[in-house]
């Protein structure tokens, strides 16, 4: 029997890709490694969404080799769909094989086990099976993880000047909706909450010829399926419609927690980066959010040093992140990404100061997290234990030390004995 080790890298979306190639492999017969030094078959689910993403995998892939030569390495994911050809030619790489063809995997794999003869080599393309999302089928491969990442959507119809993504992810398409009750449906056996997630998750249903809309699929989960808690990964803030806000509102179902991406607070640095909303708009949806569900967790992901981003630029954004009910931030420092338009565009921000920014804008996240962390002590909240011992996550995003933790997967009550502490 061949034994493999999956080590994925990158978003939530790239973490089920890497959920539902294991799957997949064991029910083709295939069995993970006991040790990560014994496996016959090391596949690597990339990121590529900045050059130091890159350069990890690269170090990754020397370190498999390294510490297991015998192994064969498979390289798949949006690095091995962006550039196959420079990941092939490193020591002990056998295979890379692209997002496009990446549910072929297990099939390759289990052709090996039956005695087929493989052939390495690069499987890769730059058109995508539109029709077609990969998904992780409901079986074991998610045993070691309390909150499971369920991918409703794939791709991204967006162009931002700053990414590569939709390049290597292909266009907006969903899974459906039975599919996906019916996976929640069997988690639901399993674990206390589900993470929906996408690559733009908010996008889901808006395919020409459908009429649906995520708060129709959450309405449907709901009412069909017994899961005690979904969460929502990333939703960009168009997608915040008014019908998705109340619906969150309405229910303990739908963890009280809105992460809703930023990248700048600045409208010029916004329309450098090509995103389609103005700080206006942003503001208005993320006030309705918070008038709607007061005690939510509410984040953003924030980017520094795009640019053109002059001193006066940044401390407009600061500003406005400052006018806005934050209980944390995710924040990135800009990095070139060759292939995108930011990549060659004047005004660089020199790499000091862009990492200085962030360091500020990461103290403001972190004072706000620590008020926010404040007023909840003390309250009562729902919080699923996770994987790690004495830790649970409360419905509004917030790491709870629990002295009575005994296994993951459990939903609690928390309160006056909890201690709220200071995680990211």
């Amino acid at each position: 029997m061949l034994t493999f080790l999956i080590e994925n890298f990158g978003c939530r979306a790239s973490q089920a890709d890497g959920a539902a190639i294991e799957s997949l492999l064991k029910s083709r017969g295939l069995s993970p490694a006991s040790q990560p030094g014994t496996a016959e078959i090391v596949i690597l689910n990339t990121c590529t969404v900045t050059a130091a993403a890159d350069a990890d995998v690269r170090s990754a892939i020397r370190s498999a080799h390294r510490t297991n030569p015998d192994a064969k390495i498979l390289v798949t994911g949006c690095y091995a769909q962006r550039d196959p050809e420079a990941i092939s030619v490193l020591p002990g790489v056998e295979w890379v094989v692209g997002n496009s063809h990446k549910a072929q995997i297990a099939d390759m794999l289990a052709d090996m086990l039956a005695g087929v003869p493989y052939h390495g080599g690069v499987y890769s393309s730059d058109i995508f099976d539109t029709e077609s999302l990969m998904t992780a089928p409901v079986i074991d491969a998610l045993a070691d993880r309390a909150r499971p990442n369920l991918k409703v959507q794939d791709g991204c119809n967006n162009r931002c000047s700053f990414c590569i993504i939709p390049f290597v992810r292909g266009r907006s398409r969903f899974v459906p909706a039975e599919e996906t009750i019916a996976q929640v449906r069997a988690l639901s056996k399993r674990y206390r909450e589900v993470v929906l997630t996408g690559i733009n998750l908010g996008r889901w249903g808006r395919e020409p010829g459908s009429n649906q809309r995520l708060p129709d699929l959450l309405r449907r989960i709901l009412d069909e399926t017994e899961i005690d808690r979904i969460r929502l990964s990333s939703i960009e803030p168009m997608d915040w419609s008014d019908a998705l806000i109340e619906l969150i509102a309405s229910t303990d179902r739908i963890a009280r927690h809105v992460h809703m991406p930023l990248q700048s607070g600045s409208d010029q640095i916004l329309r450098r980066m090509h995103r389609k909303y103005r700080p206006r708009h942003y503001a208005d949806r993320l006030l309705k959010a918070h008038a709607a569900i007061p005690d939510a967790g509410i984040g953003a992901d924030v980017m520094t040093g795009f640019p053109g981003e002059t001193d006066e630029l940044f401390e407009e954004s600061k500003a406005f992140i400052e006018s806005l009910p934050f209980t944390y931030l995710h924040v990135f420092t800009y990095s070139e990404r060759p292939g995108t338009p930011a990549a060659s565009m004047p005004d660089s921000v020199p790499v000091p100061v862009r990492k200085e920014r962030t360091r500020i804008l990461r103290e403001l996240g972190d004072r706000r997290n620590r008020e926010f962390r404040q007023r909840m002590q003390g309250r009562q909240l729902q919080a699923v234990t996770l994987e790690q011992p004495g830790l649970a996550l409360t419905s509004n995003y917030l790491h709870v030390e629990v002295e009575d933790w005994q296994h993951a997967n459990r939903m609690i009550e928390v309160g006056q004995a909890s201690r709220l502490p200071v995680l990211p």
